[in-house]
């Protein structure tokens, strides 16, 4: 070949030649580098995909809980001063326990008794809603149309308190799939599970101290141990009364 072309096969020109091509080996050596490159790639790659789809997946449970958990810590933190079986503006009664009745005009659809009904300066004016910011907020569980079995956490708002007529009761989906809500009150020194500011015999007449709320999910979700909330109450009510003596001064 060097011949036709005019050149020696001896010459530096042929020898320069020859040396700019792969040999078999190399072709080989490059093709297993590359392949060791792309499946060190690929586990990576899929490491990453998935580490994505568990976070995605953690982030999609905790949003609902963290929601419902942000309408509870709001409602708590604004309920306003009990009536303690009287009547009082701008207050409102506080009930807390598994079984209680709801009072005055209940939501339609409850499958279970309320586990909580309070009274709280959440309510916001707006076009649709001319009332005064207190409102009547009932946390209560309902049987859910979507998974047979489980059931579903309702915040229902009532915002027309002084209604003459049937007033309209707003149903809230907090939170699906949840086994149970348990509501407990701290008095100072212990946590009880009932609390009912309404009775006039009782001996919580007034807001406890702090509030505690345990969901138990259910399903895939259900874990050993309930999520819990717990939130300080800062409204107390004082009393303007005279207090006597026992010499009557």
């Amino acid at each position: 070949m060097a011949a036709a072309l005019g050149v020696a096969a001896d010459s530096p020109f042929a020898i320069r030649r020859s040396k700019c091509a792969f040999t078999l080996v190399e072709m080989i050596l490059a093709i297993g580098v590359a392949a060791i490159v792309l499946v060190a790639v690929s586990a990576v790659l899929f490491s990453a995909l998935r580490l994505r789809e568990v976070t995605t997946n953690v982030v999609d449970t905790a949003t609902p809980v963290d929601q419902a958990f942000t309408f509870l810590r709001r409602d708590l933190q604004c309920v306003v001063t009990p009536t303690n079986g009287t009547s009082k503006f701008l207050s409102g009664s506080f009930r807390v326990g598994t079984g209680i009745t709801s009072t005055g005009i209940t939501s339609t659809g409850v499958s279970e008794p309320a586990v909580a009904e309070i009274f709280t300066a959440t309510g916001a004016l707006g076009a649709n809603a001319p009332w005064a910011d207190i409102q009547r907020v009932t946390y209560e569980l309902k049987n859910s149309t979507a998974v047979s079995g489980q059931r579903d956490l309702y915040r229902s708002v009532l915002r027309n308190l002084l209604s003459t007529t049937t007033p309209f009761v707003d149903n809230q989906l907090l939170l699906s799939g949840v086994a149970s809500v348990k509501f407990s009150c701290f008095d100072g020194t212990q946590w009880q599970e009932v609390w009912d500011t309404t009775d006039p015999t009782t001996v919580n007449t007034n807001l406890p101290l702090a509030v505690r709320v345990e969901i138990q999910l259910a399903g895939a979700n259900r874990t050993a141990q309930p999520i819990q909330l717990v939130v300080p109450i800062d409204s107390v009510t004082r009393t303007n009364m005279v207090l006597f003596s026992a010499t009557g001064n």
